[in-house]
């Protein structure tokens, strides 16, 4: 069988892995909100900071919910030709996969969950982390789809043309001693045409494009997505504990990212 450009195996064996749970017991994930534009290089200082006291046993899981200045994230599997354009500030972000787009109006979430309770298992992870978009977006009555050869989340779109998608959600990771770092971000009401200075994942076919909720017709703002993803979020990842304010790593990478 072919396997998908996540390395990880076909579409439908992604269907079939099952998802991840944690150990009975397991205290709750933190579930933080940040306020305003999160630079991102203090993001990933912060992500590394929490993602080491997991991994020690000195801090809990956290899913961080938040939005970034205009920028672009070029993965691992970054190919210099899909940068067009560099609009915005580019980053190497150490996550899997290429080029991505991160600005207002996109939800991004990042995940730091400790796969060693759970299960040490990509795939199962990757496999979660789409169910999580796909039911999410349900929620508002929009049909997410995986692909076996294309990175993300994403919509069929017959009124461009037959044969035509949108992505609509992005995936991207990272693991270091089995905690994940990076995750989702969903396109809630960016400006798409920020996405024009990049090969969006290294995807160029002209009948695969970019969307977002309000561009599908749905009035939904990151409040409203936000609900969504919670619920998601702990019908399969476990339960969740709202903490107010910014992870405590973030002005320590404040900081030293001055």
């Amino acid at each position: 069988m072919k396997s998908s450009r996540y390395g990880y195996g076909v579409v439908n064996e992604r269907n079939d892995l099952g998802f991840l749970v944690p150990a009975a017991g397991s205290p709750p994930a933190e579930w933080r909100v940040s306020e305003g534009f999160v630079p991102y290089e203090s993001a990933v200082a912060t992500m590394q900071a929490r993602s080491t006291a997991i991994a020690r046993g000195n801090a809990p899981e956290l899913v961080w919910l938040l939005e970034h200045p205009p920028l672009y994230t070029a993965g691992t599997s970054a190919q210099p030709g899909d940068l067009m354009a560099a609009r915005f500030p580019v980053h190497q972000s150490g996550r899997g996969g290429q080029f991505t787009y991160h600005g207002p109006g996109q939800r991004v979430a990042y995940v730091m969950l400790d796969l060693k309770r759970r299960a040490p298992d990509v795939r199962r992870f990757v496999a979660t982390l789409e169910e999580w978009i796909i039911r999410t977006l349900a929620a508002f009555n929009i049909r997410g789809e995986r692909r076996d050869d294309r990175i993300g989340v994403w919509v069929r779109r017959p009124d461009k043309g037959d044969g035509h998608e949108d992505k609509i959600a992005a995936i991207g990771i990272r693991i270091r001693h089995w905690v994940t770092l990076h995750g989702i971000a969903i396109n809630v009401e960016p400006d798409l045409t920020h996405f024009s200075g990049i090969v969006p994942c290294g995807v160029s076919e002209q009948r695969y494009g970019v969307t977002s909720l309000v561009d599908l017709g749905h009035p939904v703002g990151l409040y409203d997505l936000d609900i969504a993803l919670r619920q998601e979020f702990e019908a399969l990842l476990g339960p969740a504990e709202n903490v107010a304010g910014d992870p405590p790593e973030l002005a320590m990478a404040a900081e030293t990212t001055v």
